[in-house]
């Protein structure tokens, strides 16, 4: 059971019936409406997102019920009660068969840090019914978000999302991986059947209407539909929106020769993406980092480290092998070396230095701080290999490396091979994860002197959030002196702290390391210095309470994925002062 109040629990509990009362009929019918009315259907709910202080986004989906290819017009209102006995705003907005039946607008003029409730409607037929709030202005005291990433449908259900609202979460954040792209046969899928979530469409998603028919599917799970009912989201996409590990101009998971232009398989998954999440559409459906303040609190900054301006990965085998080995070192250290892209690092730096919140949070996928390894371990480890005979010589390596560290520690006398395992110029160290910040080390420098510049002279704390390995982390993040001979931060240098969520149900390093969690989570925290804790195995999200004083990090798991009924706890809380 979760440990909340029994009356918090109650109420939640009585509003959460009756939206998914609601949902589960796909709206409500009043008056004495004909069936030749063909009034719409609201299969897959209602949600709001990207709220500000006085406006935030609606959405739905409603097609007819006899399937006709014809618009379908709304009309959308707001009211401070869910008896909408009080509605405040309200107009018109249609859901049209180019924008795939689904419907958005932007809710405007509202109250700053007021709770909501929504809804559409065509004459007697009405969506189920939504709550949103607004952000807060200057003197907010808490805020409370949930931050999930990683939802993979057929590989199990989405009970984090129903569980935050449980909790009272006031914002939900998606920081990527809300769809994977994979076929039916694909990643995660072995029990996929007979979980009864096989993936739709059954290929590889390529086309508009591909990742329509995957984003509806996602759409229609129980737990999404009382997550978005309950709260705001505010959402970026990692790279299975499109597809896996993606770069600016491809992806490890397209093939030109048999899927045709990456361009145009892009631009069909971020415009499906705009279609059916709550999010401000801009002149521009590339551009997706924006910035939202919580009064003075906490400013928070989405941003997009995978299509934008991400350059392409360097391979561990391009680094491994003699033959390579030398170009992809310099690839790897270039200063020109980007993962936002100079417009995108241009508009964050600006935002450091101008957001009013104490918390500044980075709202982005993949790890930020250093998660390094000894060359030793990483080739004794290889990357590509994962069989137990290659598992058993990385464990060796391991041993070595962290007997050494140990001896050292103690002032114990060390052998001439453990010296070396320990002297960075003869066994350097490199980012386990290429696809994350360790990949892009200049870059991720200069972002963390851009900070600590824009910060001088205030009071300002900085959290970089992240998602993407389907594990929980909490490390600190430091610099590595890359810049200090042109006066930047020396090596070692704290700069702030990374909150990484777990998977909602994507499997982690448990699915594919042959050695017990307890021990994966021993060598990481035995090999990486910046690493404070992880959690190896569970799925769940993170949840995050932020005060003036104080930011804490509870990480919530739940029992079972693959199971209708959970239950659900806190494995590990951090206090960020």
């Amino acid at each position: 059971m979760n440990p909340l109040a029994t009356n918090g629990r109650r109420d939640f509990l009585i509003k959460v019936v009756s939206v998914t009362a609601t949902v589960a009929a796909g709206g409500s019918m009043s008056g004495c409406a004909s069936d030749r009315d063909w009034g719409p259907q609201f299969e897959y709910g209602v949600a709001s997102g990207d709220p500000l202080a006085t406006a935030v986004i609606l959405w739905t989906h409603a097609r007819r019920s006899d399937m006709s290819a014809v618009p379908v017009p709304l009309t959308w209102e707001v009211a401070t009660d869910a008896g909408f006995q009080s509605i405040v705003a309200s107009g018109k907005v249609t859901a049209e068969p180019d924008t795939g039946y689904t419907a958005k607008v932007d809710a405007t003029g509202l109250r700053a840090g007021t709770e909501y409730w929504y809804r559409f409607r065509q004459e007697n037929f009405r969506s189920p019914v939504g709550r949103t709030r607004t952000l807060p202005e200057a003197g907010a005291t808490q805020v409370k978000l949930a931050v999930f990433s990683c939802s993979n449908y057929p590989a199990g259900r989405f009970h984090a999302y129903s569980d935050a609202a449980a909790r009272g979460a006031q914002v939900a954040l998606h920081l990527g991986d809300y769809i994977y792209e994979y076929a039916s046969n694909g990643y995660a899928s072995a029990q996929a059947a007979a979980l009864g979530r096989q993936s739709d469409p059954v290929n590889e998603l390529i086309t508009l209407e591909d990742y329509r028919k995957r984003h509806a599917q996602y759409k229609s799970d129980p737990d999404a539909k009382v997550m978005h009912a309950a709260m705001p989201m505010i959402a970026v996409w990692d790279d299975h929106e499109t597809a896996n590990d993606a770069w600016r101009d491809g992806a490890e998971n397209h093939d030109p020769t048999r899927e045709g232009a990456w361009q145009a398989r892009r631009a069909a998954a971020l415009q499906a993406y705009h279609e059916w999440m709550p999010i401000r559409t801009g002149s521009s459906r590339e551009v997706i980092y924006r910035s939202f303040d919580f009064g003075d609190l906490a400013s928070l900054h989405m941003l997009d480290t995978r299509l934008i301006g991400r350059d392409k990965q360097v391979g561990f085998t391009e680094l491994l092998n003699p033959a390579t080995q030398v170009a992809a070192q310099q690839t790897l250290a270039s200063a020109t070396r980007q993962m936002l892209g100079g417009t995108q690092s241009t508009w964050l730096q600006g935002r450091l230095a101008a957001s009013p919140g104490r918390w500044q949070i980075l709202g982005q996928q993949v790890l930020m701080a250093r998660m390094e390894f000894p060359v030793s371990v990483l080739q004794a480890l290889n990357p590509t290999d994962t069989s137990a005979a290659a598992q058993a010589a990385g464990q060796a390596a391991i041993n070595a490396y962290l007997t050494a560290k140990a001896k050292r520690a103690a002032n114990q006398p060390l052998t001439p091979q453990e010296t070396d395992l320990l002297d960075t110029t003869k066994n350097p160290k490199l980012g386990y994860n290429l696809d994350a910040w360790d990949g892009y080390p200049v870059a991720r420098e200069i972002l963390l002197n851009t900070a600590v510049q824009a910060f001088a002279g205030r009071d300002r704390k900085l959290v970089s959030l992240a998602g993407d390995t389907h594990n929980a982390w909490h490390a600190q993040i430091t610099a590595a002196g890359f810049l200090a001979a042109q006066g930047g931060l020396a090596a070692n240098t704290a700069v702030g702290v990374e909150l990484a969520t777990p998977g909602v149900s994507s499997p982690g390093l448990e699915s594919y390391l042959t050695i017990p969690p307890a021990q994966i989570t021993q060598i990481f925290r035995g090999v990486v210095d910046d690493l404070r804790w992880m959690d190896a195995s569970q799925r769940g999200y993170l949840l995050l309470t932020v005060t003036r004083a104080e930011l804490q990090a509870d990480w919530v798991f739940v029992s079972d994925v693959t199971k209708t009924s959970f239950t659900a706890s806190i494995g590990n809380s951090v206090k960020v002062t």
